[in-house]
């Protein structure tokens, strides 16, 4: 599977676009659609083309990880919701969590709404922008 449209304007939609390098609440350095990596410094600017390309290059790395890692069928709602709580928050974290333990058991399940919601924190804090994105992929992923 790949992201749909709708995957892609959530993602951008709590991602933002940002044509200049800057340091995420994360502590890494991030331009356009959320990209991270050691291609991106302090300083660096790109054009709205460049993010998009970005963008598409980096969701091919999470609809992997998430097509690898969910051992059952899943509709097209919950593999966007899926995408874009991995590319937020990381293949690693994605495979440890219940959130997975519970879609891989029954991905209908209600509780997988509460596993997502989980993951709001950054350093134990919870953080408004994370809560809303949570919130907006248990939408999609039960819609």
């Amino acid at each position: 599977m790949t992201t749909s449209n709708k995957g892609k304007e959530l993602i951008k939609r709590f991602e933002g676009l940002e044509l200049k390098a800057y340091k995420c609440p994360a502590g890494k350095y991030t331009i356009g659609w959320g990209h991270t990596g050691s291609d991106v410094y302090p300083g660096l600017t790109i054009s709205p083309d460049v993010a998009d390309k970005m963008l598409n290059e980096d969701l091919v790395k999470f609809e992997e990880a998430v097509s690898r890692l969910v051992k059952v069928t899943l509709r097209q709602n919950q593999f966007d919701a899926l995408v874009s709580f991995t590319f937020n928050f990381g293949e690693g974290n994605l495979k440890k969590s219940v959130l997975l333990e519970k879609v891989n058991a029954n991905p209908d399940d209600p509780e997988i709404g509460t596993q997502f919601k989980r993951w709001v924190k950054v350093g134990n804090k919870p953080v408004e922008g994370l809560i809303k994105r949570r919130n907006a992929e248990v939408e999609l992923y039960f819609s």
